[in-house]
């Protein structure tokens, strides 16, 4: 099972592409209302999640967790005490937790990015303590797969299939979706 968690002000591609490229790779994916199921987007797009954070179960089912991008979503997100809990969970049982645009700050505030080769929005460099910046617009170092922002959620997406599924599975679905390389 994966986990992408949703607040109000998430950004919606960041959200909606990686759940949809995951999906089609046969993959659990649960999207997860902070406080409540209905959340905005940045845009006020209404969303209808599967769940909300109080349903959250941290066991050997989860494969991952996202933490899209998006304002004031990040910061809705990084407030949230069972998200901070999931994100240590991972970090202690070896889950991947993938991150784009403002959402990698959250990571690089708890010291998670030390020495990880890593990449945010433009303007979010600054929290990413002790990674290592790069240049690439989606990297994975260890569990950490971060990303640039909006225009590369695909990409992310992607990446993420990749991560828990197997590059074979992502390259098939990059196909089906005539995403070029």
């Amino acid at each position: 099972m994966i986990y992408i968690f949703l607040a109000d002000g998430f950004e919606e591609t960041e959200a909606i592409a990686p759940i949809d490229m995951l999906r089609r790779a046969g993959q659990d994916v649960v999207t997860v209302g902070i406080k409540n199921d209905g959340v905005k987007s940045s845009h006020g797009i209404p969303v209808l999640c599967d769940m909300t954070d109080m349903q959250v179960e941290l066991d050997e089912r989860l494969e991952m967790i996202i933490l899209p991008g998006g304002m004031p979503g990040t910061l809705n997100i990084e407030s949230n005490p069972v998200v901070q809990k999931s994100i240590d969970y991972c970090v202690e049982h070896n889950i991947p937790i993938g991150a784009i645009c403002a959402a990698p700050s959250i990571l690089g505030k708890k010291g998670l990015l030390n020495g990880k080769e890593a990449i945010c929005f433009p303007g979010f460099e600054k929290f990413l303590t002790g990674a290592k910046l790069s240049d690439k617009k989606v990297v994975t170092d260890g569990i950490f797969t971060t990303a640039a922002g909006a225009g590369v959620a695909i990409e992310f997406g992607l990446r993420l299939v990749e991560v828990v599924a197997g590059k074979e599975k992502a390259e098939s679905v990059r196909k089906a979706i005539q995403c070029a390389n």
